[in-house]
């Protein structure tokens, strides 16, 4: 009997199987090991919403360093590691130490807007722009000049003061006047009272239809009260109080006082001692706020993004 053929055709069908198997596993192998190129992380840009935490410390003037406003409670607390401005906010409420959402770009509406229950506002140009290219969870140090801040002091926003001034003992007024100026204190002959604007004892001295006449009782060494600073009774006659304001050039920039809300300049009742011109016997009450005129520098974090 003849031995039969055998057949080439599964053996090829086995070879090719195998071929094609080691190509398809050599090319998963390559696209396993093959590194590949990664999306490019969410970074800041205008137009982006974002929550940041900040410290904003001065850069410039005499409070370097120092924090003017921060959206975290750890900072507000510390304050030696985090000495604050001198008009800090320190009555802040802690609730409202979280994440600020900021709108980057400029041009954006004075109201600012809301993307679910957070609200976006805009920012000086200095800030937003140092946050761009930011990722989320990342954190950046930068400053900025005036210019791209809040701008320059108002010129307007300034009073001059004498360092040492004069106030009358005896102080004639209508009663209509006196009712103005020491209300609630009855206009008879004898009765003392607190000085409102110094401090220091008062008597109604005389007393008729249309005139009462007040005399103030200071001694030498008196201290007004309520002042950041000394201002002292240096001098008493018989007609006159000398009152002596103890500042001096160290002071300027580091001193903050008030006055009250009817006396307010620029709107604004608060000011900083910013010049002492002893040879002059003059000082300078600066009531812009004390962020116009200098460089600004932020730590600055973005907590997330929204939109």
């Amino acid at each position: 009997m003849a031995e039969p053929k055998r057949s080439l055709v599964l053996p090829a069908i086995l070879i090719a199987a195998i071929l094609v198997g080691t190509g398809v596993g050599v090319y998963f192998l390559y696209e396993y090991n093959h590194p590949k190129p990664s999306a490019a992380p969410w970074t800041v840009e205008v137009g982006s919403n974002v929550t940041v935490n900040y410290i904003g410390y001065f850069g410039s003037g005499p409070q370097t360093g120092k924090v003017f406003d921060t959206s975290l409670y750890s900072v507000y607390l510390n304050n030696a590691g985090y000495p604050k401005s001198l008009e800090f906010d320190h009555g802040t409420s802690p609730a409202n130490y979280t994440p600020i959402g900021f709108s980057i770009g400029p041009n954006i509406p004075a109201g600012g807007y809301t993307i679910g229950n957070e609200t976006f506002n805009g920012a000086v140009s200095g800030f937003w722009k140092g946050l761009l290219g930011l990722e989320v969870g990342q954190a950046r140090t930068f400053s900025f000049p005036p210019s791209e801040g809040y701008g320059f002091p108002n010129p307007t926003c300034y009073a001059t003061q004498r360092l040492v001034f004069s106030v009358p003992v005896l102080i004639p007024l209508t009663t209509s006047n006196f009712a103005t100026l020491y209300p609630g204190v009855n206009a008879t002959p004898g009765t003392h009272f607190t000085d409102p604007t110094y401090g220091w004892d008062d008597l109604v001295l005389t007393v008729n239809a249309t005139a009462v006449v007040v005399e103030n009782l200071p001694s030498t060494g008196f201290r007004v009260p309520g002042l950041n600073w000394p201002q002292i009774v240096t001098a008493v006659n018989a007609t006159t109080i000398t009152v002596t304001n103890q500042l001096s050039p160290l002071n300027a920039g580091l001193i903050l006082g008030h006055v009250p809300a009817s006396s307010a300049v620029c709107g604004s009742a608060k000011y900083i001692i910013s010049a002492v011109n002893v040879s002059g016997g003059t000082y300078t009450e600066d009531y812009n706020s004390e962020v116009t005129g200098q460089t600004l520098t932020f730590w600055a974090m973005i907590v997330a993004k929204y939109g």
